[in-house]
């Protein structure tokens, strides 16, 4: 169904008493007088998140409406709630690694039914704007993120503009929590490795930070047949670093990682990757490197650990290549969801911790502690 207007999606459905098939089970019990749905909102910076109903999403012609069906919980968010992105505006409501069912879609929108079992990069991209134009959608001028730009999906419903080029058709053989979970932390750690880092088979790839970038690093690097080398503090990590393809762990609490990947490697990876965002973790990877190798920086750096020095020496003596990215493209996303559909990629195991609404509103003040081993995704919002 399509829409256009100013008031809430599920007002317009039923006052058409035209509901799609898998919109009937969301409206039968609702009236137009009643229509809330249920998000985590925070009101300031570095507060409490609070559980409420909130008024529906309010469509545009571009966008789509999506039932949420699973989100993560990413450090990003708590970036956000930190205050850290000026993208945030209060009240908010965080979440942009999300998976559902698109229950309406804007009166402009040609490719998407209702329905449709779809995910969505994290940054989406207009269209229009040179950087859409080139393909580069993940750097849009103009983009739109949920959990951000606009309010995101630790809520029953969201919105996701620009539907034609933002959404990604989800097989049936994935299941919603694993493609919620590959929404930021997977699909920027396959851009990363596969085009940023450019990583073949039988090269090295070092890896610091084993949280939900670092491990899907780990993965995907094992995947394309690269010998993989894992760096992080924490002995839990390590062992699900192994468990996701690692040959070789570094616990740096008790090993200089530089100096143990120099030796291990007779002379530096190929690619390595910064997972965490770090001074710490940027200067050791871009060090960890062998002649002509290149750094991919995907972990944030924001406060105290912005803007780290890089040994520039090095890069030019070595001729490194320093490459920045952000997130990827909706229409890159059939290679990695086919490898994972044949089962070369199995993020699933990453995902530690299935919450609901009410227990990721606690956890996500909680997340510069990186809490779990893994990945963890809400699956339950009643």
């Amino acid at each position: 169904m399509t829409f256009s207007g100013s008031i809430g999606f599920r007002s317009l459905l039923i006052s058409s008493r035209k509901p799609a098939r898998q919109t009937d089970l969301i409206l039968q019990h609702l009236s137009p007088e009643t229509i809330l749905m249920k998000a985590a909102v925070f009101e300031q910076f570095q507060t409490p998140l609070s559980i409420r109903n909130v008024a529906d999403p309010v469509p545009h012609p571009d966008a789509a409406i999506i039932a949420v069906r699973s989100c993560g919980l990413c450090r990003s968010d708590w970036h956000g709630w930190m205050g850290h992105d000026s993208d945030v505006h209060l009240p908010h409501v965080p979440g942009h690694e999300l998976a559902g069912i698109v229950v309406a879609t804007g009166a402009d929108v040609r490719c998407w039914k209702t329905d449709a079992r779809v995910t969505v990069p994290f940054c989406c991209g207009c269209g229009h704007c040179t950087q859409c134009r080139s393909g580069n959608q993940q750097i849009c001028d103009h983009y739109t993120q949920p959990g951000f730009t606009q309010w995101g999906a630790f809520a029953e419903y969201v919105e996701i503009r620009h539907a034609d080029v933002n959404l990604v058709s989800l097989p049936e053989s994935i299941d919603f929590a694993t493609a919620a979970s590959l929404g930021c932390r997977f699909a920027t750690s396959f851009r990363a490795v596969v085009a940023q880092g450019r990583l073949q088979a039988g090269e090295w790839l070092a890896v610091h930070g084993c949280g939900g970038v670092g491990l899907s690093a780990v993965m995907i690097g094992s995947a394309l047949g690269a010998q993989v080398v894992a760096v992080d503090i924490r002995s839990d990590r390590l062992e699900l670093a192994r468990r996701c393809g690692a040959t070789h762990v570094i616990d740096a609490t008790s090993s200089e990682p530089v100096e143990a990947i120099q030796q291990l490697t007779h002379g530096g990876v190929n690619v390595s990757v910064d997972a965490l965002g770090s001074r710490r973790t940027c200067w050791n990877s871009i060090r960890s490197l062998q002649k002509r190798g290149r750094h991919v920086q995907v972990g944030l750096m924001t406060g105290t650990e912005a803007n780290p020095p890089v040994p520039m020496a090095l890069v030019i003596g070595k001729e490194l290549q320093i490459l920045g990215s952000h997130g990827m493209q909706a229409f890159e996303y059939p290679r990695m969801l086919s490898m994972v559909a044949a089962g070369i990629l199995k993020p699933e195991l990453l995902i530690s911790n299935r919450v609901s609404l009410s227990e990721a509103a606690l956890l996500l003040p909680e997340m510069h502690t990186f809490p779990g081993s893994g990945v963890t995704v809400i699956d339950r919002f009643s």
